[in-house]
């Protein structure tokens, strides 16, 4: 809260305490926090913000071919209808082909969400 502030959602349905951070209240796009006693979990993109890239100049909607170029060793992972590249903690979410979003997850754990 620090650093976002206190203008968040919280998920209804979610298995973990999670917090939307977006541009508007309602809005799909921005960012989700997930809380595990207390301390932040999990963080990662929802939908695909404009604008967002990664440290490394990634930016949302480039090939997975650029993904890869860019970050090197991956682990793919296939999820219902779209595919997680781990590299160590930081996840890249893949739809049709291209980086959808990105996030630090925890090293336990599926990245399925």
């Amino acid at each position: 809260r620090r650093h976002l502030g206190s203008d968040f959602g919280r998920c209804r349905g979610c298995a973990t305490t999670t917090w939307y951070f977006t541009y508007r209240r309602f809005d799909d796009e921005g960012l989700a926090v997930e809380l595990a006693r207390g301390r932040v979990s999990a963080v990662y993109t929802i939908w695909e913000p404009p604008t967002w890239r990664t440290a490394r100049g990634l930016k949302l909607g480039a090939t997975e071919g650029q993904v890869t170029k860019s970050v090197g060793a991956v682990v793919p992972v296939t999820c219902n209808g779209y595919t997680q590249l781990l590299a160590g903690t930081t996840v890249y979410t893949i739809v049709d082909g291209r980086l959808w979003g990105f996030g630090l997850m925890p090293a336990r754990g599926s990245p399925c969400r």
